[in-house]
């Protein structure tokens, strides 16, 4: 089972917090997930399966071309912004680089 104090830690990192029983909800739904992945690794041949890339098949499917339409200059996406930094958009940081 995962420990409390290492999910904190990683809320933490990540910059938000729960209260104790939705730590323990966390706990619990990572009980089950590692279980899960535990039942899947004794699946016999998995590491001959591919990885599916959607949950069926699409062969019907068409994308459409990628195309360049109307955009923002970057004097107009800096207009409104609070801080910049050589014409990028500064934002707080969110992610500590130990995760």
């Amino acid at each position: 089972m995962i420990e409390k104090e290492k999910l904190r830690d990683y809320a933490h990192k990540l910059m938000f917090d729960m209260n104790d029983s939705e730590y323990e909800t966390l706990q619990e739904e990572f009980d089950i997930i590692l279980k899960q992945m535990n039942l899947i690794e004794k699946i016999p041949n998995i590491s001959d399966v591919s990885p599916m890339t959607f949950p069926f098949p699409n062969n019907d499917v068409s994308l459409r071309e990628d195309e360049i339409g109307d955009y923002l200059t970057v004097s107009e996406v800096l207009e409104n912004a609070k801080h910049q930094v050589n014409d990028q958009v500064r934002v707080p940081k969110v992610v500590d680089e130990d995760v």
